[in-house]
């Protein structure tokens, strides 16, 4: 098991979206889909989870609905919107140049500096 990385401020909505982007889930399995597409390393603490889940949904990102999870109770699921899906590429194209510039500042030696 991969040891477990902080999330930085601001990317709980970015992995929801992403989360969510890969087929409707409902609340906890948005929990689970995050972890798995981390290969583990990532863990979102279900106190994060539900409120930035309302939040997006407010936003119009998400929307939600009620139905069955697959041990027969009622949960509500989510879906991405169109706002959703252009949402999550502006900010994955954004998080991509950082990632980008980070690595490239964090490469930097001092003969080439």
């Amino acid at each position: 098991m991969p040891e477990q990385a902080q999330l930085l401020p601001g990317t709980l909505d970015l992995l929801i979206l992403k989360a969510v982007s890969l087929g409707l889930l409902h609340g906890y399995g948005v929990l689970l889909r995050i972890q798995q597409i981390s290969g583990g390393a990532l863990l979102v603490e279900q106190g994060a989870l539900y409120p930035a889940l309302f939040r997006l949904v407010r936003q119009g990102l998400l929307k939600a609905q009620w139905g069955a999870s697959e041990n027969n109770r009622r949960a509500k699921f989510y879906e991405l919107t169109k706002a959703g899906q252009k949402r999550l590429r502006e900010e994955a194209d954004d998080w991509n140049r950082l990632a980008v510039a980070i690595a490239s500042a964090l490469s930097a030696i001092p003969e080439k500096v």
